[in-house]
């Protein structure tokens, strides 16, 4: 069972501009365990990734979630849904259209001035968490917004370069035209049909694995499903095919070396959905002087890409060293 700890969780909502009234979640905690010394922190802000919205960051099967922990360690945690995720809602937007320029550019934006404006910290800079897709996200917008506002950087199982591709993702975006071309609805559904199937096969384990992870409550799981948005699927095909993403002329990998953000990059080494080497790449190219590398996983207990967040060692392995990071992004963290 979860720990009992105190929290307050709280829900707010802030116009993009752009026609969509974003969610975003806020939890604190009321008697937190602070780590080392209680001087004021940044908030933090967790941005999701592909096909997701943020409830998988409220959620864990039998312990603290990624949310809880950093709250219990004193944290200001902010998770937000940005458009046509989880409770954001269109207030005459469009609803498809869109890609990842307009995530990383326009809806982080709007969700990093939210916090700052409503932070309790009196911070005038906010820490990041990108999770998957949203570690691009975090890198692009960091690199082409404002980065002033930002401060440390955290990259969970997220792609910079595709220096290596799962096959399976490989025939699925082989061709950015017909990637672009199919709509999806129905995903969440879908899911809560073939998640029980996939489990009886070794399929599963590139994304999670039944042997670290508590499956009892995966209908629960099911929460953070999105359909996925047609034309990101067809940039992240042409994605996978140059290697490099490209937004509106940026080379994103290139402009990720001239970013000076502290930087903790973790990889999940059983990861099929982002490969260890491309979960690499934001370590690699990162032009920071100040960032690290933590690895999980191993033959005992494999850690894919959900695993980050949902496996029984999650807490100790992933969420406290990213709090002790964020607590000091200058000292060296045991096992990085």
């Amino acid at each position: 069972m979860a720990p009992n700890d105190s929290l307050e969780v709280s829900h707010e909502t802030t116009s993009n501009r752009d026609g969509w009234a974003l969610s975003l979640r806020k939890t604190v905690a009321h008697r937190p365990q602070i780590i080392g010394d209680e001087k004021p922190r940044r908030p933090v802000l967790i941005v999701p990734g592909y096909g997701m919205n943020s409830f998988i960051f409220s959620f864990h099967p039998s312990g603290r979630s990624l949310e809880h922990h950093l709250a219990w360690r004193g944290f200001e945690v902010w998770s937000v849904d940005f458009r046509g995720q989880g409770r954001s809602r269109s207030t005459g937007g469009a609803l498809t259209g869109w890609g990842l320029h307009e995530l990383a550019t326009v809806d982080t934006t709007a969700a990093v001035d939210h916090v700052l404006e409503r932070t309790a910290t009196g911070s005038s800079q906010v820490d990041l968490i990108g999770c998957s897709l949203g570690t691009t996200l975090m890198l692009a917008h960091a690199a082409l917004g404002d980065r002033t506002r930002l401060g440390s950087l955290v990259a969970f199982g997220g792609p910079l370069r595709w220096n290596r591709v799962h096959p399976l993702l490989s025939v699925a975006f082989r061709s950015p035209r017909l990637a672009a071309a199919v709509p999806f609805r129905g995903t969440r559904a879908l899911a809560g049909f073939a998640l029980p199937l996939l489990l009886k096969t070794p399929l599963i384990s590139i994304y999670l694995n039944p042997r670290s992870s508590d499956m009892g409550r995966w209908r629960e799981m099911l929460a953070t499903v999105e359909d996925p948005i047609p034309q990101i699927n067809g940039e992240i095909a042409q994605w996978i095919l140059d290697r490099d993403l490209t937004l509106r002329g940026t080379n994103i990998t290139a402009a990720v070396g001239g970013l000076t953000h502290p930087l903790l990059c973790v990889v999940a080494l059983q990861d099929g959905i982002v490969p260890v080497d491309t979960a690499r790449s934001p370590y690699v190219h990162s032009g920071a002087a100040v960032k690290a590398l933590l690895e999980v996983g191993d033959a005992d207990q494999p850690h894919a890409h959900a695993d980050l967040f949902l496996s029984r060692q999650a807490e100790a392995r992933v969420f406290e060293p990213t709090a002790r990071w964020l607590t000091r992004p200058t000292s060296a963290i045991a096992g990085v």
